[in-house]
């Protein structure tokens, strides 16, 4: 076997590795700490909100604060902007990475034993710029992306932008070791996810192409689809690049101040990259996202990502719905 390590020592920027496996050993903590489930005691509301507006978890802001401890401990690490927090962060003033996290995706699922992750997404350091400005890059920048999810296995999935590869942790000796190299997702699937309780609030075109899923081998499509939904998107997403399929976080009118559910910066340019790098499409159904310019720390997009045939269609959809607008 060949640990992520050893692997990472093979590449050519070794101060990059360096900093990936400060990543890694923090994300065998969090693993560690969220086995212990109720036995930690760390489990339930932290009381507060976050930037979002959104309820933090207790090990939302543990996690964030091993995060940021880890980090500020790497020389290469200049700054680190969060989910979490309203502003970005110094980190150490000679660095030369930027490093963007969502400390604990799905924490909605830790109360009741589902997965949950750590996103991440690594940048080159903008000297110039003030310091939340140094992270709007679009996502085609990005030097680094990667996940550890936590699931049955531990499984970080990590780019360094040739090919997504995947390593599972080892409980037994705490090292992660490769177990996938270039991952590839089919560009055909017949599965597909969504959080369907949205629906009534969706545009025609995605109403359209679910509507059509649902029909099976007597619509349109001529073939039956699976539905599935964790409520992580690293579970949706590992999914995806585990045996391919597509998901939708799609606008939708329910709250018509935000262009999306998902974050640019934290979820969806990592996942994009990631996606990418396996043969997959990553879009909002109208742009792709990687060539989006970030205009704040905090900004969400749909998005839509997966298998090609089925991203291209949901594109295609939209197209159509646009043109018969204009």
């Amino acid at each position: 076997m060949t640990s992520l390590n050893q692997w990472l020592n093979q590449q050519p920027n070794q101060d990059l590795g360096a900093l990936i496996d400060s990543l890694a050993q923090v994300c065998t903590e969090i693993c560690t700490l969220v086995r212990r489930g109720p036995l930690a005691e760390f489990q339930g509301a932290a009381g507060n909100t976050n930037v979002q507006g959104e309820d933090q978890q207790k090990l939302d802001v543990i996690t964030n604060d091993m995060l940021i401890a880890a980090l500020k401990q790497t020389p290469s690490c200049r700054a680190i902007a969060s989910e979490e927090m309203d502003h970005a962060i110094e980190a150490n003033p000679n660095g030369q990475f930027l490093v963007v996290f969502d400390p604990l995706d799905g924490s909605s699922n830790i109360d009741i034993n589902m997965p949950t992750g750590t996103i991440f997404s690594v940048l080159a350091d903008l000297p110039d710029a003030s310091l939340d400005d140094k992270f709007l890059q679009a996502g085609t920048k990005q030097l680094a992306a990667g996940y550890v999810l936590y699931g049955t296995a531990t499984i970080l999935a990590l780019t360094l932008g040739s090919g997504t590869h995947f390593f599972c942790l080892d409980p037994a000796t705490g090292v992660f070791e490769l177990t996938e190299s270039n991952v590839s997702i089919a560009a055909q699937t017949q599965e597909f996810a969504i959080n369907a309780s949205n629906q009534r609030f969706w545009e025609a075109p995605m109403q359209q192409y679910i509507a059509q899923c649902l029909a099976g081998a007597e619509g349109a499509r001529g073939k039956n689809f699976n539905m599935r939904w964790v409520a992580a998107m690293v579970g949706d997403v590992h999914r995806i690049l585990c045996r391919g399929g597509v998901f939708n976080y799609p606008f939708d009118h329910k709250d018509p101040s935000k262009a999306g559910k998902l974050r640019l910066l934290y979820e969806a340019n990592p996942m994009g990259l990631l996606i990418e790098q396996a043969g997959g499409k990553c879009t909002t159904a109208r742009q792709r996202i990687l060539e989006i310019e970030p205009s704040s720390l905090h900004q969400r997009v749909p998005v839509v990502l997966g298998s090609l045939e089925e991203v291209n269609l949901i594109g295609e959809l939209h197209r159509q719905f646009d043109a018969k607008k204009a």
